[in-house]
């Protein structure tokens, strides 16, 4: 699984439909009509997040690694 920085990933779960509730912090906040999920994103600059952290939100926002490209 390829690296990526939480400002990207906040980049692809919008284009596949979810939306920025808030900011918390370091913290953004992704909502989707329909899905009882919440996804909560670090945004550190252009840290890469750690590959847990990624899985887990992908996971959450039912993403593919074919998604992340």
């Amino acid at each position: 699984m390829r690296a990526i920085s939480g400002k990207m990933l906040c980049k692809i779960v919008e284009r596949n439909g979810w939306e920025l509730k808030r900011i918390t912090g370091s913290h953004h906040i992704y909502v989707k009509e329909g899905v009882d999920a919440i996804l909560s994103i670090p945004v550190h600059s252009n840290q890469d997040l750690p590959k847990g952290t990624l899985k887990s939100i992908m996971k959450d926002a039912e993403l593919t690694e074919e998604d992340l490209s």
